[in-house]
């Protein structure tokens, strides 16, 4: 069974327009937020760890 689960934002708690798998790393990826219209840059590795780098307004 593939997991898969949404990136929220960091600042509102919204969901964004990506989902990710268990297995997914990326690294600086942009994330847009479309509640709150900030974009940030985020590291992901596998098992859902997500790292904040930084938020660009």
């Amino acid at each position: 069974m593939v997991r898969e689960k949404w990136i929220y934002c960091p600042i509102c708690n919204n969901k964004t327009r990506i989902k990710i798998r268990k297995e997914t790393m990326a690294e600086n990826l942009p994330v847009f937020c479309p509640k709150c219209k900030i974009q940030s840059i985020l590291d992901i590795e596998p098992d859902f760890k997500i790292k904040v780098i930084t938020h660009i307004v």
